[in-house]
């Protein structure tokens, strides 16, 4: 074979490939371009690429094909040309099983996710049984809905201990010295779960601020 008709054919190869990657970058989902965004695919010695999408491969193959065809020009030996052609072959056989394997990757991908979702879940409720908060229900912490209906809960409760804790000082000043104690113990009660409620209050806020931050962060 001589070195004119090494690159036809491997240009025609390429073509072939082509065609395969543009149909399949065309039918790719948009959760499966999402779950491999930030995947690598391949080895880096055959190719720079992440993703999904799978032309960035094509531009590449096609930069060494061209990059073989000039060197060819200064007489290369042949254990040259065998090395460069059989990293082009390498790079052919990487992608074609590369379209095969998409579905595979998104699977194992979205596996991987869930993984590290159930240990950020087990990890905030291990965190959660130790902040001191443990009469709002574990299930709360992993739903923002329910944190902002929580919130709203303290709040009301917060607001009634308030109210109620003026109504025992109103009493006081005119109310028998042995009720005075009681409602007295009453009121330092009152104050003691009022102070936790507000805690809670902040908790609650700081962990809705943790659910919000991310989406924030995506809308930049």
């Amino acid at each position: 074979m001589t070195t004119n008709e090494l690159i036809n054919t491997l240009k025609q190869q390429l073509k072939r490939l082509e065609q395969d990657v543009l149909q399949h970058d065309s039918h790719l989902h948009k959760t499966q371009q999402k779950m491999l965004l930030d995947i690598e695919r391949f080895n880096r010695a055959l190719f720079i690429q992440s993703g999904a999408k799978l032309f960035p491969c094509i531009e590449q193959i096609a930069k060494n094909i061209q990059q073989l065809e000039k060197q060819l020009t200064f007489n290369l030996t042949s254990p040259a040309i065998l090395y460069h052609c059989e990293r082009i072959q390498d790079q052919f056989t990487a992608v074609k099983r590369a379209l095969k394997a998409t579905n595979l990757d998104v699977k194992t991908a979205q596996h991987k996710k869930t993984i590290k979702r159930n240990q950020a879940i087990k990890r905030n409720q291990l965190a959660h049984q130790d902040s001191g908060f443990s009469w709002i229900a574990s299930n709360v912490m992993q739903n923002s809905h329910k944190l902002y209906d929580e919130r709203n809960k303290h709040l009301d409760w917060q607001k009634k201990m308030q109210h109620k804790i003026e109504v025992l000082q109103s009493q006081l000043a005119n109310c028998h010295k042995n009720d005075k104690i009681v409602r007295q113990n009453d009121i330092l009660l009152l104050h003691r779960r009022l102070g936790k409620c507000r805690q809670a209050i902040t908790y609650i806020e700081e962990r809705i601020q943790l659910f919000e931050r991310p989406n924030k962060n995506r809308n930049y």
